[in-house]
Formats: structure tokens, sequence, C-alpha cells
């Protein structure tokens, strides 16, 4: 029995390697041509702690080690190239201890490269894993740079990487004009479906069409059917709230509802994205009112977050389980969600006699709550005025006028379905995979 359980560990071993190496990131080709794309070139790199190639190895490490290229300066986007900043936090430049480089932030008082940082390159190489949802930062710092370069004459070479949610996947609401944000940049469904590269392309023609200078470094051995864990590598959290590639998924089911900041997402918990409560909720009724998806789950739960919303409350909603391979639609339980707690009351309300209304509906809510025995929020209800990020992320100002109202969000879901199957032709020009 012990030589078959051995015998098992090595070839499952054998196949997770045999996985990984035939499905190669832009920093592992980059490598296999010995760095052809930037021979003799003096460099900037825009990365982070996810930014690894195939062995585990540092982009910036691999970078700096290479004999035919320059490793000039650093560029952290949102969280710092060592991912150590809390999220919206302002990160300033500062020298790198350890490679005594300059680190220059994207994500302080500027959000792309200066003139000053770009005086002494020749090009800026991009290596940032995306999740797959329009609303994550890396997206607008990609967008950021393409235009500093446009601008400066400077070369962008993007190391692409997989999409975690697959290339088929399209889905959400599109962005409408008068809504661009850093967590809106691109005219692209809340779920895309394209790489980083592909990304590029796209912004290139729609922002940037006389930039001559993109080149965008393929991976070779992945395919749009992949998720994830079909490309066999180790997923290195790309931001303190996504620590595993079902995270991504999470987050496209229900980042858009924590923008509320009125429900905890399980931010602040073990499980960031995978969980929907408060202390004013009964997770069995949530789990029975939402709609039943395919490869999708609502198990009720009772947790305490550590911090972040209802941080040492005890809450009760559901944890959200995904496969993200077979689910459905992720981006519509955000609102599904949004639709079952009654959501009117969740927003903030410019009639002050519609939001005492709303406010003494969850006074209700909390004596309801401890007559079923429930711990009721011990904090003063107030409207959180981050909450205007709702709009933001959702890429338009409809999803809440429709909860608001109190409407069925069927003729929404209709609407965006068609909107992302005109987008899925339109895009078809981007594609490299």
């Amino acid at each position: 029995m012990k030589r078959l359980a051995l015998a098992l560990i090595v070839c499952f071993l054998l196949v997770s390697t045999s996985r990984a190496a035939d499905v190669r990131f832009g920093i592992d080709v980059l490598e296999d041509t010995n760095f052809a794309a930037l021979a003799g070139k003096r460099v900037g790199l825009v990365a982070n702690p996810a930014a690894v190639d195939a062995k585990l190895r540092a982009t910036s490490d691999v970078l700096a080690n290479a004999k035919e290229v320059k490793l000039i300066a650093l560029f952290g986007p949102e969280h710092g190239i060592y991912g150590d900043e809390y999220a919206g936090a302002e990160v300033e430049d500062r020298k790198d201890p350890r490679t005594g480089r300059i680190l220059y932030s994207l994500y302080g008082k500027t959000h792309r490269p200066t003139t000053r940082a770009l005086a002494d390159l020749d090009a800026v190489v991009f290596d940032l894993q995306d999740i797959g949802s329009r609303s994550y930062t890396f997206i607008a710092t990609m967008k950021n740079c393409m235009q500093s370069c446009a601008e400066h004459d400077r070369e962008l070479l993007i190391l692409d990487r997989p999409n975690p949610l697959g290339g088929n996947r399209i889905e959400g609401p599109a962005l409408v004009k008068g809504f661009e944000s850093g967590v809106s940049s691109l005219p692209v469904p809340y779920v895309h479906g394209m790489t980083m590269g592909e990304l590029a392309q796209l912004t290139r023609d729609k922002f940037y069409p006389n930039f001559k200078k993109l080149t965008v470094i393929k991976m070779t051995g992945w395919s749009r059917g992949m998720t994830w864990d079909d490309t066999g590598h180790e997923w290195i959290p790309t931001s303190p709230h996504i620590p595993t590639a079902r995270s991504a998924a999470a987050y496209a089911a229900t980042g858009i509802l924590g923008e509320l900041y009125v429900i905890n997402i399980g931010v602040g918990y073990t499980l960031p994205f995978e969980m929907v409560g408060s202390p004013w909720l009964d997770g069995e009724s949530l789990a029975a009112a939402l709609p039943k998806h395919q490869g999708i789950v609502f198990r009720p739960v009772h947790y305490k977050p550590f911090y972040g919303t209802f941080k040492g409350e005890a809450c009760e909603g559901v944890q959200v389980h995904i496969d993200p391979k077979t689910a459905d639609n992720l981006v519509q339980v955000n609102y599904e969600i949004l639709s079952a707690l009654g959501a009117a009351r969740l927003f903030p309300l410019a009639d002050e006699k519609a939001k005492q209304e709303a406010i003494d509906a969850r006074e209700e809510a909390r004596k309801e709550a401890i007559k079923k025995g429930k711990p009721p929020s011990t904090k003063p209800f107030k409207w959180d005025p981050r909450s205007t990020m709702f709009d933001k992320v959702s890429g338009n100002g409809e999803p809440r006028k429709a909860l608001m109202a109190g409407k069925a969000m069927d003729e929404l879901f209709a609407k965006w379905k068609r909107e992302c199957d005109q987008f899925r032709q339109e895009r078809k020009k981007y594609l490299l995979y």
C-alpha cells in the first residue's frame, strides 16, 4: 500500500509539472528567447509579488540577473511592488533597499509613469496578473502606462498571463460614458474574458491608435477554455484579498456588492469575497431566497470578521461556493443578493424622508434580530459615502436605480447579455489565443 501511495504521489507531481511546463507565461517565453525583445535596452518594470516565472522566481530578479537587460527602475501598482500596502492606500516613491533601484509608485500622487521616471528608460515592461474583472485597478495601471509611453515615445512590453476565469466568460454591465474611473477604465463588460495583452491591444485601438511601440510577449500552451487550475501553475496572491485563484471567481460574484460597505463580503475574514453576511441577516432565509445557479451553491454560515465591515460582530449569511469551470453567471449574483436583501434601504438616498424610512427599517430588522436571539450591530447606523463606488464598479447607474425602485433585474440581465454577445464579436480582432 505504501508503494502504491508513493507511486500515485509521484504520478500526480509528474502530471502537475508537465502541465506547468506546457503552459508558458510571457516571462517564461521571454526567458526562453534569451530576452531578445529587451536586448541592450534600459527598462523599467511594473510588477508585484505575483510577477513570477514558472520556477517562482520574481520577474524583477530574472531581469536584474539577465546580462542582456539593463533593469533601471521598478514601478509598483496598487498595494505596492511588494504587495504590502492596504487597498486604496497611496504609496510613495522610494529607494528599494534590496536592489538599490528606485521604486516609483503608480498608486500615489500620480498613477502613471512621469517624465522623470521615463527619462533614463527605453522601455516599460508590464508584468501584472489580472483577475478577469473590469474593476481590478491593474487594468487602469496598464492603460496609464500606455498613455505615458505614447506621450514619451517609449516602448511598452506586456508579459502576458492567463485570465484565471478563462477566455470565454463574458458577463455583466457595460461601462457607460461618464462613469469612467480607475475601477472602470476600459469599455468592456464587467467580466471580459481577455488577457492583459489582449486588453492592451484594445486599449491602443480605442485610446492611442498612433502608438506604434506596443509589444505583447504571448503565452504558449494556453487556450481560452482554461481556468487557472488547468495551467498547472501556482497561484500567487495578486493583492491581499485575492489569496487563491478561486478568490478571483468570488470577486466577480460579490465584489460589486461589497462596495456598499453595509454588508460584509468576507473581506476581514479568512474567505475574502466568498462570504456574504451581517449581524441582521438570516443565512438560511437568504440561501433559500437566491436563484439556483449551475456551478454555484449558497451555503448558510455563521462567522465573525476580524477587521473591516462588522469587525468583531457575529454575522450570519451565506458562503458562495463557485466552480469557475461550470458556473453560469457570476456577476448577476451581486445584484441577485441585493434584490433578496431589499436593496433600497442599503443605498445612500438624497431624500431625507426616504433616508429616515430606510434607517427605521433597519432598526426594525435589528429588533427582529434581538427577538430571534441574534446579536444586533453595536455600531450606529450611517450611510457610507464610499457607496458611490457602487455605480463606478457597475460602470453605470442603472443597476442602483432599478434596485432602489424595487424592480426585478431580469430586464437588465437580458440587456447585459445582448451587450456581452455584441462585445464577443467586437473583441475578436484583439484576441491572441
